[in-house]
């Protein structure tokens, strides 16, 4: 192999580091399995720890800085590819891999080819954040098919200059493809951050409140659905800025990050980034904009459905009993609000699932 380290510019980490490159190596070592506390860009105390762990990890002289020995050794494990997506730096990482000029216009003139991307990439040897944007968008389309149809497409001009290195160059593209569009926003981030739904995971004293109800519920022979109870915030924030943009209320460039949230919001079109946004959206089933911080995020909230056959003889808190018939569902049925209400579960009207410990 003889790819070019320094094209790389590969700064010296340590404590009080800084920047692009430091999140890039705190996603690389959290990949790895050497935990740290946030991918939050500081250099501390804990990534110096986990750095330490990495390096005897892997044989190298343990110092808790990131140093040359220590690069060469990640960028065996891929870490030119993690440096090149959170320093936005596509166009070092093609210099690495030995592409010229030249080759960097092939490249982007194949990427238009196989990803018929409509605007075409212009082929002008720059492969900046729209030609980013363009490699992300053709491993969308083409996905496990990316590898094969770029190496088919790529011209010969290409592979002699390259020469014994070209598939390791085609392989590290291939993963620098396919990581930039797992970042994408799309319907399968509605699997991260899932709301829990479990009681316990409330906030006291309202946990207890609704244990109260919920026995009462059990020994009235309720049948008793619990959706969600804590909603990381996390997810929150995830709905709703799934929801402004699917609603044109914010661009996709302008939605600020969250640690430990590795989305991308912003797609090679905006149409794109909208129809990604509108099937999160779809996917979390959202009815109402779902704001940063609610009584799910603060542990104060329950989505559940409660049902019934015939006569639902329960006891209110105060120990009467109060018989409910029909409509034979908590989303509908008022005179059941008014037995959560004296337990200190409030229904929220607006919402069918909803109760929390003040109706908001």
């Amino acid at each position: 192999m003889s790819f070019k380290l320094q094209a790389l510019q590969l700064p010296t980490l340590q404590k009080k580091s800084e920047g692009l490159i430091v999140t890039a190596w705190q996603k690389f070592l959290l990949d790895y399995d050497f935990p740290i506390a946030a991918v939050d860009g500081d250099f501390g105390n804990i990534t110096a720890q986990a750095t330490r762990d990495y390096q005897t990890s892997n044989a190298l002289t343990v110092t808790g800085i990131v140093d040359t020995a220590t690069y060469k050794k990640a960028i065996e494990q891929g870490f030119a590819i993690y440096f090149a997506i959170y320093t936005n730096g596509g166009e070092k990482l093609l210099t690495y891999l030995n592409f010229g000029e030249n080759e960097v216009k092939d490249l982007q003139k194949s990427l238009t080819a196989i990803g018929r991307l409509n605007p075409p990439l212009v082929a002008d040897g720059d492969f900046g954040p729209n030609s980013t944007k363009g490699l992300a968008e053709t491993y969308k389309i083409r996905d496990i098919n990316f590898r094969a149809e770029l190496a088919q497409q790529l011209s010969n001009t290409t592979k002699t200059k390259l020469g014994i290195d070209f598939e390791l160059a085609l392989g590290n593209i291939t993963e620098y493809a396919k990581k930039l569009r797992q970042r994408l926003s799309g319907k399968a981030w509605v699997n991260f951050f899932p709301d829990s739904d479990l009681i316990d995971d409330l906030a006291s004293p309202f946990r207890q409140k609704v244990q109260a109800f919920e026995q009462a519920l059990k020994n009235a022979g309720a049948n008793i659905d619990i959706a969600s109870v804590f909603r990381p915030s996390e997810r929150a924030y995830l709905m709703h800025y799934a929801f402004r943009i699917s609603n044109n209320e914010i661009a996709a460039k302008d939605v600020p990050p969250m640690p430990n949230v590795d989305i991308n919001w912003l797609h090679y079109t905006n149409a794109g980034s909208v129809q990604a946004a509108k099937e999160m959206v779809s996917a979390y089933n959202i009815a109402f904009r779902p704001v940063l911080t609610s009584r799910h995020t603060q542990r104060l909230a329950i989505d559940w459905e409660i049902t019934w056959s015939g006569t639902l003889n329960i006891k209110n808190a105060s120990g009467t009993t109060v018989s409910i018939n029909q409509p034979r569902t908590s989303y509908e049925n008022s005179t059941l609000w008014q037995v959560g209400r004296s337990y200190g579960v409030i229904k929220l009207s607006s919402d069918r699932p909803h109760w929390s410990n003040d109706g908001h």
